[in-house]
């Protein structure tokens, strides 16, 4: 089987994982009530970017969470974390809390090289431990950026699968995110379903991100394990509408 084979098999497979759980949702409509599996592994789609022979979005991050032994992260949290905060927030309504959530540097850091905010923003690539000013002053600074970056990932598109094995490096989730990544990765490889010149990754710092047309690092310069798909097709049957 070739790589575009096992792409077709996969966006396939997704395909039959949104018929199975009533569509996409969007962020922006959810919330932690919803009946989420405890762990699995997320696939945000780009509203616009479409497969090069098909009309089906393009995945464009995946994740899952709780890798670590020990870890009693959920997957909401993990999502929760790429929300932001919510209405009652007190101090920043719809803003949230990029140093928590790479996907929301990562979108972050393509907004400032879109439209040249390195001045507005100066910290923003920065851990807390290498800022050497008060941390309300930033967050309050950061905050116009951080709601852009809300508005823009609660509009993603996006599906999950249950697969729910204990936390660990070696965990099914951990193997399905990895390999899935590789799978979809144009990095340093012959391009399928090239992006189009409109995606915001394309202002990425991130040559990795640039090239692989995914929001994600990790992984995408990797080859892959054609068995991910085997289970992917499990895990598909085996979730169900939150």
């Amino acid at each position: 089987m070739t790589r575009q084979d096992d792409l077709d098999r996969f966006y396939t497979l997704l395909d039959e994982l949104e018929q199975q759980v009533g569509g996409t949702r969007k962020l922006k409509n959810c919330t932690g009530y919803m009946d989420w599996p405890d762990r699995g592994v997320y696939f945000f789609l780009e509203p616009g970017e479409t497969r090069e022979s098909t009309d089906q979005l393009r995945v464009t991050r995946i994740g899952t969470h709780a890798v670590s032994e020990g870890s009693s992260t959920t997957l909401w949290d993990r999502l929760k974390q790429h929300y932001g905060t919510g209405s009652g927030s007190s101090n920043h309504p719809h803003g949230g809390a990029h140093r928590g959530s790479v996907y929301r540097k990562r979108v972050g850091e393509a907004i400032i090289e879109k439209h040249g905010l390195h001045d507005d923003y100066p910290d923003w690539d920065k851990r807390w431990s290498s800022i050497n000013r008060d941390r309300s002053e930033v967050r309050d600074e950061e905050y116009i950026l951080e709601r852009r970056v809300s508005t823009y990932i609660r509009e993603q598109p996006f599906l999950w699968v249950n697969l729910d094995d204990e936390p660990s490096a070696d965990s099914d989730r951990a193997y399905l995110e990895r390999n899935a990544i590789a799978l979809l990765s144009n990095f340093d490889k012959q391009p399928i379903d090239p992006r189009g010149g409109g995606w915001l990754g394309r202002h990425s710092q991130s040559q990795a991100i640039r090239e692989s047309g995914l929001w994600n690092v990790n992984h995408v310069g990797e080859r892959y394990d054609s068995g991910v798909l085997e289970l992917l097709e499990d895990a598909v049957d085996d979730t169900t509408p939150p």
